[in-house]
């Protein structure tokens, strides 16, 4: 009984972990890198875009808004008197 627990602790032994750990962390890499290809940018639908102001918010003031016609999370052409509901006011 005692040679087969110590042939299991040589099962894992430092390199085992190590090697792994390893191959769990390229694991982990590997299945996050198709999230970052994968995300797109939302329809102006789904985003409630209108080409009107809110108040004081409009696209020209948040912080997602991309001169001169574009948004970070918003898809096509935006107008900076636009509005949608993932405004967020620019800083500063």
């Amino acid at each position: 009984m005692d040679r087969i627990s110590r042939i299991q602790w040589r099962a894992l032994s430092r390199r085992a972990v190590v090697v792994r750990s390893l191959a769990c962390a390229a694991g982990a890499a590997a299945s996050l890198a198709p999230v970052e290809e994968a995300s797109a940018k939302m329809a102006q639908k789904i985003a409630e875009y209108q080409e009107t102001p809110k108040g004081d918010q409009q696209c020209s003031n948040c912080n997602l808004f991309q001169e001169p016609n574009a948004c970070t999370l918003v898809d096509g052409e935006i107008s900076p008197t636009g509005w949608c509901k993932l405004w967020v006011k620019k800083a500063g």
